[in-house]
Order: C-alpha cells, then structure tokens, then sequence
C-alpha cells in the first residue's frame, strides 16, 4: 500500500511539472505595437471646463524594451533628442475645417515669457526580469486638452512609443474630441 501511494506521489508530481510547463509563451514582434482603447475627459469644477483628459491605450513588444531608467540622460536619450520622449503625442485643433498641429502655449511667470507645453512623456522602464522579455499592457496617459490661447473647440491627438532599440510604434489617434 505504501509503494502504491509513492507512486500515485510521482505521477501527480510528473503532472504537475507537464502542466507547469506548459504555459503559453507570448511572442510579439520586437517593433512596439499599440491600439488606441479610449480618451476620457475629465472636468474641473474650479474653472468650469473640461481642462484635462486620460488617453487610454494598449501596447505589445517582443523584446520587452519600452520604457527609460530616469538615469537615462545620455545620447541618444539626452535632452533635445528626438529620443528624450519615448511616448510621442501630437495636439491638433479643427481650425476652419481643417486639422491643424498646435503648439499650446502657457506663460512662465519666471521668464515673463511663453514656453511651448509638451505633451510627451517619457514612460518608464517596463523590462520585465526573467527570461520571457515579451511584455503586453495598458497605458493611461493624463494629458492637459484646454488651449487657452485658442478659440477653437474641437481637438484631437496621435500618439506612438519608441522602445530603447529605436523601434517607432505605429501610431494611434483619438477622434475629434470636443473641449
């Protein structure tokens, strides 16, 4: 009976290892891809106005490689490069029928002049530890939509990421979304 149960010990053993082993790896391309999910408003009872909203997206890379250390200053991911940003974002405004890209202007009160706003970011390291690199997941990115300086109300955005190997992601754009 005892060399029964050792055995019946070993097979579910064996099983359990099988099964384990089993799990699906996921395998994506190594150039960044994303999908556009949602673009939510979001008011502020202060000024009366919707001033800011989330964009919502989804992302896969094969390689794992989204995302800076903050520690990553260094060329090509110095200030002024076009690799400083690795989450792209472009404003533009439905100006007279047309779409047109907007730099959105605030005023600094250190140097009583106005600086261009920018809507890039830089996402952080998101490399998972192990051997599977392959990562997949979803971004929710709080982005100022009120042009003050504009007497326009209707704006939309695009959006791509470019991992550490310089890969440039597909890019995504909002509907018209009306402030």
């Amino acid at each position: 009976m005892k060399r029964l149960s050792k055995i019946q010990l070993f097979l579910i053993i064996l099983l359990m290892a099988a099964y384990s082993s089993c799990k699906k790896v996921e395998k994506y391309p190594d150039i960044p891809r994303i999908e556009y999910l949602s673009f939510t408003k979001i008011y502020n009872p202060d000024l009366e106005i919707f001033d800011r909203g989330v964009l919502h997206f989804s992302f896969e890379d094969g390689d794992g490689d989204i995302g800076l250390n903050s520690n990553d200053t260094f060329p090509p991911y110095n200030t002024g490069s076009p690799y400083y940003y690795n989450l792209i974002i472009t404003y533009y405004e439905m100006q007279n029928g047309e779409l047109t890209e907007v730099p959105i202007l605030w005023f600094n009160p250190q140097t009583e002049q106005y600086d261009t706003l920018s809507l890039s970011s830089r996402i952080p390291n998101l490399t998972p530890d192990g051997v599977n690199k392959a990562i997949s997941g979803e971004i929710f990115d709080t982005l100022f939509i009120y042009n003050f300086n504009s007497d326009f109300d209707t704006i939309k955005f695009d959006a791509h990421i470019i991992d550490r190997a310089l890969n440039e992601s597909n890019a995504i754009s909002t509907p018209l979304i009306i402030r």
